[in-house]
């Protein structure tokens, strides 16, 4: 048994402070008020919550997604040290050939996960079929059309499907659902833009093979995203950003994704691409329980700022408040989880356990993740030690310490 004992233990409903929690094997044996006094971990003045779950990271500490054929792995390994116990590998519009070697580093690392890794869980697609308008960072020669791509099915040969864009690229939109359907247990959430040619047909064809469509960089009307949500949409993809700006008179998908109960809606919680009030707003009107905080974090994130690394094969360069092109387009951001949870409560002046439900029950939840995302008796001993600072004391992934941080733990 593990014993962790004298922290505020962020509980679903309320903070027990001072707390002892008893791991046992893999799970969450017992939570009780009071403080334990030998045979175990003491964290006087420090925090316990449940572990990070990022359902949108493209890459930390200098590897991106796309990087290689062990990137996903190596990205699993690095993401205890922010408190992440689980996450979904994140892609951009890719090639065919990129998109096969990422699912494939998807399958392996959750085949064979190495000890003291992040949980890998089905990746992510931010996808071929999406809005160019609202592209952002997503590489214009990549996109395809959903139509085409759909009538030419997948694995056909040929050009159809392509959209246009810099430069030829020799695949087509039906090539990358080939990719997609070859490796459906492995693919978890498909980004895409409902109103393109085809889009709907698209949620359709994703749904049928059990994969989750999130709603984003999307040109959708309101009345485009309600058809969407209706054909079975269930996600938004970091609200606010990559989307028309909501109008009283026109809200568009960010209006049709905030009174959508249906949906859960990612935001990124760095106070830089949505201000602190309207990630206030927005939870005031969905609840943090219909709420997803994500990093959206690149390659860059964990390095110090002018750091360079690649997104999807781009060059980026970290700033002090995110990730940017050569030509200055904001390409993701340089947050962690843990920094999520922090800006959550000091910036957005949400409560600890707003900001747990955010950071890992809700995510859990939406995935199907039964045991995980909350701190209680027989839940997965999935958990982070933060101190006042929300810097990561320890990380538990199974009730084995994944991380550490060194010369700070004091034995009880």
């Amino acid at each position: 048994m593990i014993v962790l004992s004298g922290a505020e233990i962020v509980l679903p409903d309320r903070i027990l402070t001072p707390g002892t929690l008893v791991i046992d094997g893999d799970r969450i044996a017992e939570i009780r008020q009071g403080t334990a006094y030998t045979g175990g971990f003491a964290f006087h003045g420090d925090y316990i919550v449940p572990g990070f779950i990022d359902v949108h990271v493209h890459g930390v500490d200098g590897v991106d997604v796309l990087d290689s054929a062990d990137a996903v792995a190596t990205i699993a390994n690095s993401l205890p040290r922010y408190g992440v116990t689980a996450f979904c590998p994140t892609t951009v519009a890719c090639s065919p050939a990129a998109l096969a070697q990422v699912l494939a580093g998807v399958r392996l690392a959750r085949a064979m996960p190495s000890p003291g890794a992040a949980r890998v869980l089905p990746a992510h697609l931010e996808s071929n079929f999406i809005s160019p308008e609202y592209r952002g960072a997503q590489p214009a020669r990549c996109l395809r059309s959903a139509r085409l791509a759909l009538r030419a099915g997948p694995g056909k040969a040929g050009a159809a499907g392509k959209a246009g864009g810099e430069g030829p690229e020799e695949f087509d939109g039906a090539d990358i659902l080939r990719e997609i359907d070859r490796a459906i247990p492995d693919v978890g959430i498909v980004t895409l833009a409902s109103e393109i040619d085809g889009g709907l047909d698209l949620i359709r064809w994703l749904l049928d093979r059990g994969c989750r469509v999130s709603l984003g960089h999307s040109a959708a009307t309101y009345d485009e995203a309600l058809a969407a949500i209706g054909a079975g949409a269930t996600q938004g993809t970091h609200l606010f950003n990559r989307m028309p700006p909501l109008d009283h008179k026109s809200p568009g998908l960010a209006g049709a994704i905030l009174q959508a109960e249906e949906v859960a809606a990612e935001i990124i919680c760095d106070g830089v691409h949505v201000h602190g009030a309207v990630v206030r707003a927005a939870v005031a009107a969905k609840r943090p329980s219909r709420v997803m905080a994500i990093s959206d974090a690149t390659a860059v994130a964990g390095l110090p700022s002018g750091s360079r690394a690649r997104l999807g094969g781009t060059e980026i360069t970290a700033a002090e408040n995110g990730a940017y092109l050569p030509d200055g387009t904001l390409a993701g951001s340089v947050l962690t989880m843990n920094r999520a949870f922090q800006t959550i409560v000091e910036q957005m002046h949400l409560s600890l356990v707003d900001a747990a439900v955010m950071c890992s029950t809700t995510p859990a939840r939406e995935l199907g993740l039964v045991g995980h995302g909350v701190l209680a008796p027989d839940a997965v001993a999935d958990l982070v030690v933060l101190d006042a600072d929300f810097s990561v004391v320890q990380t538990y992934i199974g009730g084995q310490l994944a991380y550490t941080r060194p010369a700070n733990v004091r034995r009880l």
